[in-house]
């Protein structure tokens, strides 16, 4: 499939702007290639808003499901009375890999997120056979719950591709290596950390958020290639 899930270990982990950073990667380094950007199902308001208000037509983009709670998905469904058709957004899915080249799906939450009732974004992420990436933010608590997600992905089989650190607000080296240290984080998990985001005060410069994903070791980027 050409697709890659961008998932994370919980809310606010840095999904958006990692994915923003993938796409503006695609579309500098391989603009014949078509880009599609799916955001799974949205509650409340953010993203879609964002990714329109940023590119601005420059790729196909799709929301299959809107809720208007800032709740998880079956909470917020509950509220207005309406169902989760899976198959709607499946469908829609697949008309996407259809006509692009390469599909972006941000996900939402953690992978333990709830998608249904029964249902979490881990068992998505399986049962569609997505390749996935975990982005992980810098701060105390990570490690622990990168082996939570992790362990909670190989219990229900999904594709990881490998795990990215986002820096949501300033950090040091220093800091980076003690908040989440690189070689116990792959030790514990037996997952690669593909690469490390720096924190960017202007998410809107495509070009500065294109050449963090470039500038990571060529093996591990290829790595991202090979999953899409």
């Amino acid at each position: 499939m050409n697709s890659l899930l961008i998932a994370a270990t919980d809310t606010d982990a840095g999904k958006t702007v990692v994915t923003t950073a993938l796409v503006a990667y695609w579309q500098k380094y391989y603009p014949s290639k078509a880009l599609g950007l799916m955001k799974l199902m949205q509650t409340g308001q953010g993203d879609r808003e964002w990714y329109e208000g940023l590119f601005q037509g420059q790729l196909e983009m799709i929301t299959p499901l809107q809720y208007q709670a800032p709740l998880a998905p079956p909470v917020a469904a509950d509220l207005e009375g309406r169902d989760i058709p899976l198959g709607t957004v499946w469908q829609a899915l697949l008309n996407l890999q259809k006509s692009q080249d390469l599909v972006l799906i941000e996900g939402l939450g953690g992978l333990g997120c709830p998608v249904t009732h029964e249902l979490t974004l881990a068992d998505l992420a399986a049962q569609w056979r997505l390749k996935t990436l975990l982005v992980v933010p810098v701060k105390l608590g990570a490690i622990s719950q990168t082996v939570a997600n992790i362990a909670l992905a190989e219990q229900k089989k999904v594709n990881l591709g490998g795990i990215i650190l986002n820096c949501l607000e300033p950090r040091t080296e220093t800091e980076i290596e003690q908040l989440t240290p690189i070689d116990l984080i792959q030790s514990l998990t037996n997952c690669p950390v593909l690469g490390v985001f720096p924190f960017i005060e202007d998410r809107r410069d495509l070009d500065k958020l294109a050449s963090v994903v470039a500038s990571w070791p060529e093996i591990k980027l290829s790595s991202i290639e090979i999953a899409c």
